[in-house]
């Protein structure tokens, strides 16, 4: 083992001689001498490097392959549910037991779309069974005469599923699409969402009376849960004016009314007599209640995904931490506490604790929202 180890080390010092390099500046020349030690660490680093820059991409293109691959499994487990044929042995062997999977999916049903809204058109962006469960009536009504009518109720329950993905995956398109219009990312809003704390007992879903839950169903659990997602994190978003008075003074740089000099203003603020109403800007959960230097009284909101509304200056408080508040609730009145020549409402917009324009928000919230919301002619099921 010493002698391997032994010739190795020799075959690098070949590799890596000491060398020395000649520098001829304003007539004067210098030796630099570079030892082989010198030149192998150097050369050492580089290798570790290029190696932990390969592992990262290797890591990176598994991770990729596992997501893509997931979804491709529940796309093709979607597109070979039971056939026609298939069905019909099932109601053959024991008509009982398939009544008794249609009331699991109809009770499965009513839970997840108890309070669903209607408000979004229906478009194609799932698969449609239509066909097959045509066939599969026909093939019921012929063969097993009395078994007719539950293999109606069937086609039209896996119709109601189909229709249902459509609406939650359109909708979800327009929040989303409506949430990159305030400059946000959709997606990073729901990961920031997923990151919260959850737990609960364990109740696995399912369709069929058995225990197994239908691929169709799976992808509208799915689809339903990033619908929601996307609402709550629309919800967040600033959209209410704070105060009724006019704003007198914008965000980014301004002359200080104090030193006269030049300094960055975090905020916008509106004008407004002492007790005037305070009002939260959107949905979310007060996080805090006091005082910080500068801003006098103040009151936070949570919003979740890293979002934060400010309100300072305040004269009194009309909320408290832990509140859930909606937009336009009454949080606090105007006034001049901290580092203030008036009475006004400093309101600030945070995301990760960076402040942002707040403008952007409340005048682009109106029109965004209310195209985002707005209700279209044709409704999904309701059961």
């Amino acid at each position: 083992m010493n002698t391997v180890a032994g010739d190795w080390l020799n075959r690098l010092r070949t590799w890596f001689p000491d060398r020395e390099l000649i520098m001829r500046s304003q007539g004067q020349v210098r030796f630099i001498k570079i030892t082989g030690r010198v030149q192998m660490l150097v050369a050492g680093a580089v290798v570790t490097a290029l190696v932990a820059w390969g592992l990262s991409l290797a890591v990176m293109g598994w991770l990729q392959y596992r997501a893509a691959s997931d979804r491709l499994s529940l796309l093709e487990r979607e597109a070979t549910v039971a056939k026609s044929e298939e069905r019909v042995g099932a109601y053959r062997a024991n008509i009982e037991a398939v009544a008794d999977d249609l009331a699991a999916r109809q009770d499965f049903l009513e839970e997840m779309t108890e309070a669903l809204p209607d408000d979004v058109k229906v478009s194609d962006t799932v698969t449609d069974s239509t066909g097959e469960a045509a066939k599969t009536v026909s093939k019921i009504s012929a063969l097993i005469p009395e078994a007719a009518a539950l293999a109606a109720i069937e086609a039209r329950q896996l119709a109601y599923v189909e229709k249902l993905t459509r609406y939650a995956d359109l909708r979800a398109d327009r929040s989303a699409r409506a949430i990159r219009q305030f400059g946000l990312d959709p997606n990073a809003m729901m990961r920031a969402a997923s990151r919260g704390a959850m737990g609960g007992p364990l109740e696995r879903l399912a369709s069929d009376s058995d225990g197994s839950l239908d691929p169709r169903f799976e992808r509208l659990g799915l689809s339903l849960a990033r619908m929601e997602a996307l609402d709550r994190s629309l919800q967040g978003i600033p959209q209410y004016r704070p105060a009724r008075n006019s704003m007198t003074s914008s965000f980014g740089a301004r002359r200080d009314p104090f030193t006269g000099a030049t300094a960055m203003h975090a905020g916008i603020d509106f004008s407004g007599p002492t007790g005037a109403p305070i009002y939260a800007a959107a949905k979310g959960r007060i996080s805090f209640v006091g005082q910080k230097s500068g801003y006098g009284n103040v009151v936070e909101i949570a919003h979740g995904n890293g979002m934060v509304t400010r309100y300072a200056h305040m004269s009194k408080f009309a909320s408290r931490v832990g509140q859930e508040v909606a937009a336009g609730d009454v949080i606090g009145a105007i006034g001049s506490t901290g580092r203030s020549t008036g009475p006004h409402l400093h309101f600030e917009v945070r995301i990760n604790d960076r402040a942002v324009n707040p403008r952007p928000f409340l005048e682009a919230a109106p029109h965004v929202l209310k195209e985002a919301r707005r209700v279209q002619p044709e409704q999904p099921p309701r059961g």
